[in-house]
């Protein structure tokens, strides 16, 4: 339970650097804060204690297993952040290229 509390813990910092900040920079990391609170609840989603691997194997019980699922949507989700974030910052340099500032 205290581990989904720090999912929303840092879905709420990185919500405040995004609304309450006015530097461009500061936004970005906000973002990424916000992306990587949503990647630890997923990962938290698929997580059993003492769970195996989802192989296919004699004897082993399917309530064993982790679900992965959520470990899928977690790499996708990082591939994704990844090219966003370089798009967000390849913004920010045009936008201090134009103006002279963030």
């Amino acid at each position: 339970m205290t581990l989904y509390l720090l999912c929303l813990v840092l879905f709420c910092v990185g919500l405040y650097g995004v609304v309450r900040k006015r530097n461009l920079v500061k936004i970005i990391i906000g973002l990424a804060i916000i992306e990587y609170s949503m990647n630890l609840f997923f990962v938290l989603l698929g997580y059993r204690f003492q769970g195996r691997a989802p192989i296919d194997a004699q004897g082993q019980n399917i309530l064993d297993m982790v679900d992965p699922l959520p470990q899928a949507l977690v790499l996708t989700s990082i591939v994704i952040g990844l090219g966003v974030t370089a798009l967000v910052i390849s913004i920010a340099i045009r936008i201090y290229e134009k103006y002279g500032t963030f």
